[in-house]
């Protein structure tokens, strides 16, 4: 057996990362459409859209907090939030299609030129549609302003459903910041996230020799061209983005059990977990060029943001001419946080044979041998290919299983283009 000789994100070039980088980022948004559909069958829309507000109020700043401080655009000002949006894994780019304008430090807009979210949901109907774009984004988008600025607001200009159906921008939102806002109340969970192992696991630190941009600290821009940072940058962030997915867990999971026992919610993680992970699998594989070959399941394996970043996610890959051997380490802040590593045993393999089953579905995974400190599984090639399951089906409605990024050559620096006060109606 071959012992593990790859080091995650580390062992990519820097033109990979760059490719990856947006890869991760839209694969953290698909968990929600993973998860939902199950939510929705457990506890109906209100309950789903309560979860989701839950979740994403007790993550969205931890993160947001995290990328400011690591790619050192750490402020209090309307630039800092667009920032930060611009590497959340709720607005991944072009998939959700965020342009802003900012006005002074206290006021800007931004608006959804497209938003693969809503394109998701309109189907649904307008009930669905005032769930996420009402009852959703009010508390969420204030909590994740608030890990800026605590009197930092965020306001619809308009929103969905839209009036006329084809309406574009899909919607339009002000951000104002004023010491007379009253700060959100702090979610009741909010402690349990902040205090996590997630919150707190340190990463790879940043090169400034490298070549390329080691930090955002200059002005705004209209996108982020990720090959323009440097390979040490890419490496953090890519880190970064896998670890907001965990947190995004975490508070799902939190809310979950809020509402069922902890079995119940584990069978919900596990099904969302399977899902995201199957789409998320096939997405790497495509993006980096791998074939179904076994090392390049290892290498799946290795990239995968259910597996990283490592410093969080204890486990190590081993491969043979026949076999890749994944062995969890149980006693990794991921399994501290109860997050998705720690849902797996021998029992409850369905999520790694979707994840396993995005590359091919002929591979399937069977536990070899466990101990208290070690799970550990191989994956084999069986003769016939698996039927896709349920869980990666329902996410793949979802029209970012299939989304294309495009490159948009290089991006402008936004600056002030109206005094102070002007606002538009977009």
């Amino acid at each position: 057996m071959k012992q593990d000789s790859r080091h995650s994100y580390a062992g990519l070039s820097r033109a990979h990362l760059a490719t990856l980088v947006p890869e991760l980022l839209l694969c953290g948004h698909l968990i929600d459409r993973s998860g939902m559909p199950h939510t929705i069958g457990a506890f109906g829309r209100e309950g789903m859209t309560e979860v989701a507000i839950a979740e994403w109020q007790v993550a969205s700043p931890v993160y947001t907090r995290r990328m400011q401080s690591a790619l050192g655009f750490v402020g209090d000002g309307v630039e800092t939030i667009f920032k930060g949006l611009q590497l959340d894994i709720g607005a991944p780019p072009q998939f959700l299609d965020f342009r802003f304008r900012v006005d002074d430090h206290d006021h800007g807009e931004f608006w959804l030129d497209h938003c693969g979210a809503l394109a998701d949901v309109e189907p649904l109907g307008d009930q669905f549609v005032r769930a996420m774009c009402h009852d959703i984004e009010d508390p969420t988008f204030d909590a994740t302003a608030l890990a800026t600025n605590p009197h930092a607001q965020v306001r619809p200009i308009h929103r969905p459903p839209r009036a006329p159906a084809d309406r574009t921008p899909v919607c339009a939102w002000r951000v104002s910041i004023d010491p007379a806002n009253e700060p959100p109340p702090i979610p009741r969970n909010a402690g349990l996230i902040a205090g996590s192992a997630a919150a707190t696991v340190a990463l790879s630190p940043i090169d400034p020799g490298d070549d390329g941009a080691a930090d955002y600290r200059g002005p705004l821009l209209s996108d982020l061209r990720f090959a323009d940072f440097s390979r040490s940058a890419l490496i953090r962030i890519a880190e970064e983005v896998a670890l907001q997915q965990h947190l995004l867990v975490a508070g799902f999971l939190v809310a979950l059990r809020e509402r069922v026992d902890a079995e119940r919610a584990a069978e919900i993680g596990r099904k969302q977990f399977a899902g995201v992970a199957g789409v998320a699998s096939g997405r790497i594989a495509s993006a980096l060029g791998l074939s179904g070959d076994l090392e390049s399941l290892a290498r799946v394996f290795d990239l995968h943001p259910a597996l990283n970043p490592r410093q969080y996610v204890g486990r190590r890959i081993e491969t043979s001419s026949t076999a890749v051997t994944l062995v969890l380490e149980r006693g990794c802040g991921a399994i501290t946080d109860g997050v998705w590593p720690a849902l797996l045993d021998p029992d409850h393999l369905a999520p790694l044979d979707a994840l396993v089953g995005g590359v091919d579905p002929h591979y399937t995974c069977r536990t070899s041998k466990v101990t208290e400190s070690e799970l550990v599984v191989d994956v084999v090639r069986a003769d016939e290919p698996a039927a896709e399951a349920v869980e990666v089906a329902l996410t793949r409605i979802s029209t970012g299983a299939a989304f294309a990024f495009v490159d948009r050559g290089i991006p402008l620096p936004l600056t002030v283009v109206e005094p102070s006060g002007v606002r538009s109606d977009r």
